[in-house]
């Protein structure tokens, strides 16, 4: 099959041959549509080695994906040959920028007819890390407050829209630009990072933060009694004077997907694509996606 590899640390991403997937028990064989990645994941440890701590390049990135199941392992249940899926991929297990992938059964999702494979491939990651910021970790219901830094990306982008939905009164940070794009997605206020301190909105019941340094040691200070400061960034150095703060790292699961699918198949959620590239174009995508709005998304198979 082709997939987007890299060889080494440091490494050119490079469309090659590489072998079929293994479905192990409990396994699916997906065949690939549209996949998802995050810039960043070249420097995670996962990406050079498994669980056991063994070396794995080379290695193929990308954890998100849509697509068909062509195969199912020994001892899979739940998932049907030719059935729509996405889902997040293992952490130490090659990724998803390939024409197929094995994926554990668990962490996938039906994807309902009424969504494409970009919108699909779009949700898992940053649609599962804004559900488990705003409602696991953050405990947002309506009534309250929630500060959500970068809310034209992938994750804030959502995470505007999940909190919107759930009755909270939303605060968005970001560039100037992003502006429109949040209040168009739900959010009540806007604070341009560049030209205006977040502080000066007042103190939140909860903070999402992705973007880490300064800007998270600073939401501390906004964060009411009782509320939680949350972060994917980096852990904290800083944390609310009466309040919690929480670092967590994403995890897949099943039933969220599901809930994110629903929302999106009934209007209420959409995912912000900042464009759809071949596959053939990785290397480049992952140079140039910095600073663009939303989630881009690779197509593997039209």
């Amino acid at each position: 099959m082709k997939a987007v590899r890299i060889h080494e640390r440091g490494g050119e991403l490079v469309l090659e041959e590489a072998p079929y997937p293994h479905a192990a028990e409990n396994d699916v064989i997906v065949k690939v549509r549209a996949a998802g990645f995050t810039p960043g994941e070249l420097t995670w440890p996962g990406t050079w080695v498994d669980r056991a701590g063994r070396d794995r390049a080379p290695t193929v990135p990308g954890h998100e994906v849509s697509g068909e199941v062509a195969e199912l392992g020994l001892g899979t249940t739940g998932l049907s040959v030719g059935q729509r899926v996405f889902g997040l991929t293992d952490w130490g297990r090659d990724g998803t920028l390939a024409e197929y992938v094995a994926v554990e059964a668990r962490n996938l999702a039906p994807l309902p007819a009424t969504i494409g494979h970009a919108e699909g491939a779009a949700l898992p990651l940053a649609g599962l890390t804004a559900w488990q910021a705003l409602f696991v970790h953050g405990r947002v219901e309506a009534g309250r407050t929630v500060l959500v830094h970068g809310a034209a990306g992938g994750v804030g982008s959502l995470a505007v829209q999940l909190a919107r939905d759930a009755g909270a009164r939303v605060i968005g940070t970001g560039r100037a630009r992003d502006r429109s794009t949040a209040l168009e997605l739900g959010a009540d206020a806007f604070v341009d990072l560049a030209a205006e301190r977040f502080e000066d909105a007042g103190q939140v019941d909860v903070v999402l933060d992705v973007i880490g340094g300064e800007v998270l040691a600073r939401s501390a200070a906004v964060v009411r009694p009782g509320g939680t400061l949350v972060t994917v960034a980096e852990p904290l150095t800083v944390l609310p004077e009466n309040g919690r703060g929480v670092f967590f790292v994403v995890e897949p699961d099943r039933a969220q997907l599901a809930e994110l699918a629903r929302r999106v198949h009934e209007g209420r959620l959409r995912p912000l694509i900042g464009g759809v590239r071949p596959l053939a174009e990785a290397a480049d995508a992952f140079r140039t996606k910095q600073g663009t709005p939303g989630k881009v998304v690779l197509e593997v198979a039209p």
